[in-house]
């Protein structure tokens, strides 16, 4: 057997041996590329009625999403989120933990995000989080609606072989000459070519000019299911280094369940007066050396920040920025925008959303190819 008879062997059966969760990645990576411009078009109630000039203090607005939410008495609050924009709505978020043990990922926690408006501290929506369409896509992308554990090697492991199989194909697609090249780098079709080669032009094109592209999407997103990949690509990018975790911890050891939610959201609001979306966490009672978390979000993942303070007391613990990290948790930081291409903005959306259209084609061209020649075989 040749080299590329070999190759092609192991480009067909990888292929189809991981096909199916191939096309359900890309084309959940299609719909999610897009979610953040997305959500607020399809949940009206991300807008309030009226703009007024001065909000809710924060306490009053969990108090309220607390109340709106008493029929999930088991769940606990989580965190809230306030955005830069004057015309949004606040969102506070409650979760509990359900069967770890559960097939399911549905089963394993019940969520509910909880929309007020921060002016007249009107509920405008109470979401279920289970159910929310874009929670159900990224499920979908990431677990396959499994349990954590299960659905990461899953897809994890269907990524590897798409890797294989694009690097196999390229192998492939490499002409010999100049005059195979010239077939191979564009469209030549005529009136009267047929369908086969069109599909097997546009497996083969197509394939060949979005090869990079989804190579850099599927090795970002195996940071989400293996980590040992993770923790790998951390440690290679730091010189043979781990990267070092910090515990930041409250100054005082004893709960209370008075937090200081209003003195260290002005805080962060004066800090950062110009961040996207400020949000912070809430730790749970059994967390009693936890600080309540902080973050700044801004346009460039570059000028996030996060804070930490202490969660009795509100006093400011530690500060920090993207600078402040170290190569390989630099790298970790930029990971989800280069996965889904917002690290270029728009235009990298774009280009992630066709990238992610192309790798859920290749497997249906490519199988339209395999059962093409198959059944020519059988015939002949």
């Amino acid at each position: 057997m040749s080299f590329k008879k070999l190759i092609l062997k192991i480009h067909l059966w990888l292929g189809l041996s991981s096909g199916i969760i191939v096309v359900i990645l890309g084309i959940t990576g299609c719909l999610y590329a897009f979610e953040e411009e997305l959500r607020p078009i399809i949940h009206s109630y991300y807008y309030v009625d009226q703009v007024k000039s001065k909000k809710l203090p924060v306490s009053q607005i969990i108090i309220i999403a607390k109340e709106a939410n008493k029929a999930h008495p088991e769940q606990v609050m989580s965190g809230f989120d306030m955005f830069r924009d004057k015309k949004r709505t606040a969102a506070v978020y409650f979760y509990k933990e359900l069967d770890e043990k559960a097939f399911w990922y549905w089963n394993l926690r019940s969520s509910t995000k909880v929309y007020v408006d921060p002016y007249t501290g009107k509920v405008e929506e109470i979401e279920n989080q289970n159910t929310e369409f874009f929670v159900v896509v990224r499920m979908l992308h990431q677990f396959l609606f499994m349990r954590y554990e299960i659905g990461d090697i899953i897809t994890g492991t269907a990524t590897i072989i798409f890797i294989i199989s694009l690097i196999t194909g390229l192998i492939l697609w490499w002409p010999k000459n100049k005059s195979a090249a010239k077939q191979r780098f564009w469209f030549r079709w005529k009136d009267t070519t047929k369908w086969k080669r069109k599909n097997y032009d546009i497996h083969n094109i197509m394939g060949f000019y979005f090869l990079i592209f989804a190579l850099i999407i599927a090795l970002t997103g195996l940071v989400w299911s293996f980590k040992w990949y993770d923790k790998g690509i951390q440690w290679a990018l730091n010189g043979g280094k781990d990267s070092k975790k910090e515990v930041i911890e409250s100054d005082t050891t004893q709960y209370t369940v008075h937090k200081p939610i209003d003195r260290i959201y002005a805080q962060i609001n004066l800090l950062h007066p110009k961040a996207k979306r400020h949000y912070i966490s809430n730790p749970t009672e059994n967390d009693s050396l936890a600080p309540i978390y902080a973050f700044a979000g801004y346009d460039s993942s570059f000028d996030n920040v996060y804070i930490n303070f202490d969660q009795y007391t509100g006093k400011l613990i530690k500060t920090s920025t993207y600078q402040d990290k170290d190569t390989g948790q630099k790298f970790r930081a930029l990971n989800y925008g280069i996965h889904v291409g917002s690290i270029l903005g728009f235009p990298g959306k774009i280009l992630a959303f066709f990238a992610s259209l192309v790798s859920a084609s290749l497997p249906i061209t490519g199988f339209l190819i395999w059962w093409g020649r198959r059944n020519k075989k059988q015939k002949k």
